[in-house]
Order: structure tokens, then C-alpha cells, then sequence
């Protein structure tokens, strides 16, 4: 493709995922439903998310928690997903082959029998009232069993965990943040009335395809690969979700497949003439839908040094951000980190600091300064670890 096929495809991805503003003013819940679902990961990822596409605020977004509208579920790959309410079913099936802690219990001489007493042990406890994990281990006692030294050593030093993740997979019961908000790591359990797969009728197969049936409405065009990774399956189970599909490759002899839906929309779009700015997570779905970096980058960014977790390593290279990203029309236009020192956004612009984008940078930052009180990537991201990010981004941007 040329130079300027790439910028389109670029722009359309961007458009695909909101990022042109066509969702201001939409629900929590719609955004998700028409960009994809947004990786939790106890970091501000879906609160930016959120607000990049459609300028809803922490308090907002939290309603809709509150309100089930939207909910954090284990779910493709296994991994923790914040998702609109019409999909919890779906997310939940997609998550089922995944995570599942009780091959690890066996070779700690844990029975599923004691693991399925257990379920129903913590589904009674919790029919009186959420609880948290330390709450359930007093209120369970000798039901949940210390797994001793070889269960640590190997990261799973009780029974609890094995039933709590089965539980949730099976619908059965939800994770709820104790202060109710998304980019924390404390939860109480709750049983979940009625279970979201209750009325869920689809097989392992037909989920699937629905499965691929967002992937490829979300960010499409895409490569059969980009939706491997992102569900987990494997090839063959690829293959098989996206058949009924029947999508149509963006060009003669191009792998990246697109919804036949979308292929008027795709001739008839042009690239917007005028920047469209956003500040967006490091695992926004623009980049971690397709697990992409490099095909959202304009060449002459290719082998620009950026902060990687130890060092710097050429953008073209690596697979996954380790700083937030300025993007434009689908460009990956710079980097961003909050520094909580000075309460302010340190970034880098690859492209010239105008007017429009001065303001995005500061609209972003009094969001974060003002809601969320940090913009942490994950869990373990924290202002002290993030100094060598902040610093050598303040370097990049003072050359």
C-alpha cells in the first residue's frame, strides 16, 4: 500500500473506534458496544477510553457501573474486560477456556469435589451480602483450605481464588470495586441475580463467531492473526468463527479482512482534512484490538527512540506501548504520562504543537487532575515507577 492508502486505513481505524468524535454525548454503555470493550487492568484505561470518544466523566462512568450498565468480566483470553450490559453474556463464554486456576489446584492435591462445595459454600455466603475476600475466608473458616508452602511458592495459597474465578466465569457471581471505582484493585463479591448465561443459548462455536463478529466491526480491516490473538483461540477455531462472516479481503491479494458491511463506507471515506487529537491509553483499543503499533505509524516515526520498560527501543519495533498515546486520525502522533509531582501531563508531540492540540493536552489533564487523580497504565504502575518514563519523555520534548 502507499503512503497515502496507509494514512486512510489509519484514519478509517480511528473512525471505527469513535476517535473522530462522532460519539459525543453517548452512554458508557453505547461506546463499548460500537468501539469494543475496554481492557481493565486496574489502571485509568477505561476511563479514558470513555472520555476520549465521548467526554464522559469518572462520575458518569462509575454510575454506569453502579448501575450495571457496563461491568468489569473476565472474558476473552481470560482476561478482565470492562462491558456493556448486552454483551456480559457473550464476554463471559468467550472467557470460559480460559483462566482456569483448578488444573493448578490438582497438582496440589485439590478435588474438584471440594472445589464444587466450596462454590456453593461462597454462593451462600454471599446470598446475605457482598463481601470481600477476607470477609469470605472468616465467614467460610475450615471450608477454604491453606495450600502451604508449595501452593505459594507456585501463587495460590488457598482454595478461595480457584472458587471465586470459577464462579465469575460461570456467571454465578461479580466482582464489585469497594469504592466503586474502575482503576483500583479492592472488591467485594456479590451473587449475580439473574446469572447474565442464564438465557444464553449460543454453543462454544456460534459465541465465537459472535465473538469475531465485533472484532472485525470494531476495528476491521484485520488479519486473521489479530483476531487470534485478541480471543485466545486457535487457528482451526479462527478459521471456523470467522467463516459465517463471509468477509472480503480489503483488496485483491490483501490478508486484512473487512465486514462486508463496511465495504461502501470504506470506498466512499476520505481522510478528514483537519487533526482530530486524542489523549488515550496505552491499551486503548485502537492499538490492543489488532495488537498493533507499527501499522499506526507514519514512516519517518518508524525508528524513533521512545521509553520502554528498560531503556528505549525503536516505535517500529515493539508490539505494546509502555506511555499513553497522543493519536491523530489514527496516526500515533506522541506519548503521555501524568506526572502526580507537578499534577500535570508530560508529553511528546512527533507532530507540530499547534493550537488544537495544546488544548486536547490540557482538557485531558484537568480530567485526570480533577477525576481520577492519576492516569496509572495498570496495577502496578505507580508514580515512583513511572519516573524514568516521565523523565525521559520531559527530555524528548525539551530537544
Amino acid at each position: 500500500m502507499s503512503s497515502a492508502d496507509d494514512a486512510k486505513l489509519r484514519a478509517w481505524w480511528s473512525h471505527k473506534q469513535g476517535l473522530d468524535g462522532r460519539l459525543a454525548g453517548a452512554t458508557a454503555s453505547s461506546v463499548l458496544a460500537r468501539t469494543g470493550w475496554a481492557r481493565s487492568v486496574a489502571g485509568a484505561g477505561p476511563y479514558l477510553t470513555l472520555f476520549s470518544r465521548a467526554g464522559i466523566g469518572r462520575e458518569a462512568a462509575d454510575a454506569a457501573v453502579r448501575n450495571l450498565d457496563i461491568h468489569e468480566l473476565p472474558s476473552a483470553r481470560g482476561c478482565t474486560y470492562v462491558v456493556p450490559a448486552s454483551d456480559f453474556a457473550l464476554a463471559l463464554k468467550a472467557g470460559q477456556n480460559f483462566g482456569d486456576e483448578m488444573k493448578l489446584a490438582a497438582k496440589l492435591g485439590v478435588s474438584e469435589r471440594e472445589i464444587a462445595k466450596l462454590c456453593d459454600a461462597v454462593v451462600a455466603a454471599l446470598a446475605k451480602s457482598p463481601l470481600e475476600p477476607s470477609e469470605l475466608r472468616d465467614t467460610l473458616g475450615p471450608a477454604v483450605r491453606n495450600l502451604g508452602e508449595e501452593g505459594k511458592r507456585k501463587g495460590l495459597t488457598t482454595t478461595l481464588p480457584v472458587a471465586l474465578g470459577r464462579l465469575q466465569a460461570e456467571g454465578e457471581i461479580r466482582r464489585v470495586p469497594t469504592n466503586g471505582r474502575l482503576d483500583q484493585q479492592r472488591y467485594r463479591y456479590a451473587v449475580w441475580r439473574p446469572n447474565p448465561l442464564s438465557e444464553f443459548k449460543l454453543s462454544t462455536e456460534e459465541a465465537n463467531t459472535e465473538l469475531a463478529r465485533r472484532h472485525f466491526a470494531w476495528i476491521g480491516p484485520a488479519i486473521l492473526a489479530e483476531f487470534q490473538w485478541f480471543s485466545g483461540l486457535g487457528v482451526k477455531a479462527a478459521r471456523a468463527a470467522i467463516e459465517p462472516l463471509k468477509l472480503e479481503p480489503l483488496a485483491k491479494g490483501d490478508e486484512r479482512l473487512l465486514m462486508p458491511d463496511d465495504r461502501d463506507a470504506w470506498e466512499d471515506f476520505r481522510i478528514p482534512k483537519e487533526p482530530q487529537y486524542a489523549l488515550v491509553s496505552s491499551l486503548d483499543g485502537l492499538f490492543l484490538l489488532r495488537r498493533d503499533v507499527k501499522g499506526l505509524l507514519d514512516g519517518a516515526d518508524l525508528a524513533r527512540k521512545v521509553p520502554v520498560e528498560k531503556g528505549k527501543a525503536e516505535l517500529g519495533g515493539i508490539s505494546d506501548l509502555y506511555s499513553h498515546a497522543i493519536v491523530d486520525r489514527g496516526r500515533l502522533a506522541g506519548l503521555w504520562e501524568f506526572d502526580t509531582a507537578t499534577e500535570s501531563i508530560v508529553w511528546v508531540s512527533f507532530v507540530a504543537k499547534n493550537a488544537a492540540l495544546k488544548k486536547t493536552v490540557e482538557r485531558t489533564q484537568e480530567y485526570v487532575c480533577n477525576e481520577l487523580g492519576d492516569a496509572r497504565s495498570f496495577s502496578l504502575d505507580s508514580p515512583k515507577s513511572r519516573e524514568p518514563r516521565v523523565a525521559a519523555l520531559r527530555a524528548m520534548a525539551q530537544k
